[in-house]
């Protein structure tokens, strides 16, 4: 049993991280009122641009030896941080400053995200003439997903805990300070004020526009690192075109499941990267295919249950902002 849990735990870690990242980055933005349903093309943004910026150190650099680890991290995390923060000022001008619809908004991002991932990906794929349609940054995922050295000294302890990169340990630290801000700070405070209703915060002197424009770019950069923790830890380095499957909008729907709270955001990604990757510990053959497809729904189904059980509670606190997804229109006031 042990064996097994320190086998599959963290499995179901690595997967939760790049959810956490969404689910976290998508709080924020949907405690302003924004509804950003452009998360998934973000994410795939913040890959792409992480993955560009290490490809051309890469190719710079004559010794992988010779590579400056600060260098390795910071200019994918920069260049991530870069692009997803574009994403979310692109989403706030249209839907903030233009009153545009948010949720085809959201979509269209979603689409154009992909399109611009796959399109500077597969530039990258000719300029490497690869034998196979990927690119490998093997040099650079390293640095991402160095384990601490005293890990494999402390037993299951260590391979539960301490067996991940840095990244698994920011994105939980990230949440953690998410929590705290929305909760026990007059930022957070305001922000939540302009998520449930905009026109009473605008009357007591909050700025509506500035706080949607903040907390959709700061949770789209924390979105977009989710996509360079997948490429740069889970996928060892390696970027494919339309690689990233249903996280996206997995990360989505965890803020429903999540009753939009970072910190059960935690517990909720390592669960649904659990049940994510279930599928592969059932039986196998051709007897269990169908029951394997079955297994793939389990999270959406969690997701719709939990969805109907706060319905049916119908308590404050559980539900969403009461301004999300609607334009502030200030003449209106």
């Amino acid at each position: 049993m042990l064996s097994f849990l320190t086998t599959f735990i963290p499995r179901a870690v690595v997967q939760g991280i790049p959810l956490l990242f969404g689910c976290t980055g998508e709080i924020i933005t949907e405690k302003s009122g924004n509804l950003n349903l452009g998360i998934p093309g973000v994410m795939y943004v913040g890959a792409i641009c992480g993955v560009i910026g290490s490809f051309f150190y890469e190719r710079s650099v004559p010794d992988p030896s010779m590579m400056s680890p600060v260098l390795a991290i910071m200019i994918p995390l920069l260049c991530c941080l870069l692009g997803s923060l574009l994403m979310g000022l692109l989403y706030s001008f249209l839907t903030v400053t233009l009153k545009a619809n948010q949720n085809v908004v959201g979509l269209a991002m979603t689409t154009f995200g992909v399109g611009f991932g796959n399109f500077f990906g597969g530039s990258l794929i000719k300029l490497v003439d690869s034998d196979v349609p990927s690119i490998a940054l093997t040099n650079t995922s390293a640095y991402f997903s160095r384990k601490l050295p005293f890990a494999e000294d402390l037993g299951w302890f260590g391979d539960l805990f301490l067996s991940y990169g840095f990244m698994t340990y920011l994105s939980v630290a990230i949440a953690l300070l998410a929590a705290y801000v929305l909760r026990h700070t007059r930022v957070g405070l305001h922000l939540r004020a302009v998520g449930e209703n905009p026109y009473t915060a605008d009357a007591v002197g909050i700025s509506v526009s500035r706080y949607k424009y903040a907390a959709t770019c700061i949770g789209c950069m924390i979105a977009g690192l989710g996509g360079l923790y997948y490429v740069m830890d889970y996928a060892t380095g390696v970027w494919s075109n339309n690689a990233f499957g249903d996280r996206g909008w997995l990360a989505i729907a965890l803020v429903i499941f999540t009753v939009w709270r970072p910190v059960l955001g935690i517990f909720a990604s390592f669960l649904f990267g659990g049940l994510y990757i279930l599928y592969l510990y059932i039986p196998t053959g051709m007897d269990h295919m169908e029951l394997r497809e079955l297994y793939k729904m389990i999270p959406y189904i969690v997701t719709l249950v939990v969805l109907v059980i706060t319905s049916i509670r119908n308590k404050k606190d559980d539900q969403p902002p009461e301004s999300l997804g609607q334009s502030y229109f200030r003449e209106e006031r």
